[in-house]
């Protein structure tokens, strides 16, 4: 996952979203009522965002043959927000911010360095929010968080004004870590993002 490592990088770039990265996007969900997930793998994200009194009106993933950047039902589902942990292999990750963001207002959860990268640039006018996470622990049969930080951010095809950062939110990572059901179990919930 990381450019610091070693490791042969998931088919797919598919690297499964925790409970702790969805967490600190809550917040700035207030008043959305429906989602798309295109990038969906096992559908844990889709868990997560549903916890939050969210529905998914559309979710796909290539591994079932549904491509993101050609999907017809990803447009006519009329999503309030697409939200979706993307691959990041640029050349799909380019296309897919494109689409997404045509087609409604898109959180994507990507390393944080996106925001100052060069080949981003052209995509940060139309960035309307950024909302760092830290770094996140993607596998959960391991003791290591990822060595980059990551972040949620928001794509507007008509905004223009560049983003605003947002502040780190605290959350017990390491408590939500420890629970099956973090969904459910978190006993700060109302009260964590």
């Amino acid at each position: 996952m990381s450019k610091h490592s070693n490791f042969a990088r998931n088919k797919h770039d598919e690297y499964l979203t925790p409970y702790e990265a969805a967490l600190p996007l809550r917040r700035f969900l207030e008043g959305v009522e429906t989602f798309a997930e295109p990038c969906r793998a096992d559908g844990r994200l889709i868990r997560w965002l549903e916890s939050f009194d969210l529905s998914c009106v559309h979710s796909g993933d290539i591994q079932d043959g549904v491509d993101a950047l050609t999907d017809p039902w990803l447009e006519h589902a009329r999503p309030d927000t697409i939200i979706t942990n993307p691959p990041y292999t640029w050349e799909i990750l380019e296309a897919m911010i494109e689409r997404f963001m045509r087609i409604a207002p898109t959180w994507l959860l990507l390393e944080a360095d996106f925001a100052f990268n060069l080949q981003s640039a052209k995509f940060m006018p139309m960035c309307t929010d950024i909302v760092p996470i830290g770094r996140v622990r993607w596998f959960s049969d391991t003791e290591h968080d990822s060595k980059d930080n990551f972040a949620w951010f928001r794509f507007h095809h008509q905004h223009r004004r560049g983003p605003v950062m947002h502040i780190m939110q605290l959350i017990d990572k390491r408590r939500i870590r420890k629970m099956a059901r973090p969904e459910i179990e978190f006993p700060e919930f109302e009260n964590a993002a």
